[in-house]
């Protein structure tokens, strides 16, 4: 017999703002290779004391630490560019990031939808 999980209203309400910033940032991710991701950042700052104590908060840390470390790579790859030598170094970094994003992308948004943390706390 599975066990169900009950939220209250207010964690309910943080799990589906949560799962709204990861669909922005994935149909960023897709459809704007990530140049539009800053918006749902933006919400992640706001919104992330909000799910402080429940098991969301750890996503939103997620999700930020991935947009930054993603435009790190970015501009890593770009310094490549403009080097000119470096160009299918940068192509080659930038495919690795998207892929690495999209990965993390969808792992924490596997583990929001089945209520289990992500990030340091979590438990693999």
């Amino acid at each position: 017999m599975a066990n169900t999980i009950v939220l209250d209203p207010q964690t309910k309400s943080i799990k589906t703002i949560t799962w709204w910033l990861y669909i922005l940032h994935a149909a960023s991710l897709l459809f704007g290779f990530g140049m539009f991701s800053w918006i749902p950042l933006i919400a992640n700052y706001v919104k992330r004391a909000d799910a402080a104590c429940t098991f969301a908060h750890g996503h939103h840390t997620w999700m930020i630490r991935t947009f930054w470390w993603g435009f790190g790579l970015f501009m890593l790859g770009y310094l490549f560019f403009i080097t000119l030598v470096g160009i299918p170094l940068a192509f080659l970094l930038w495919f690795g990031a998207w892929i690495w994003a999209a990965y993390r992308l969808v792992k924490g948004f596997l583990r929001l939808i089945d209520n289990r943390p992500i990030g340091a706390y979590s438990i693999e």
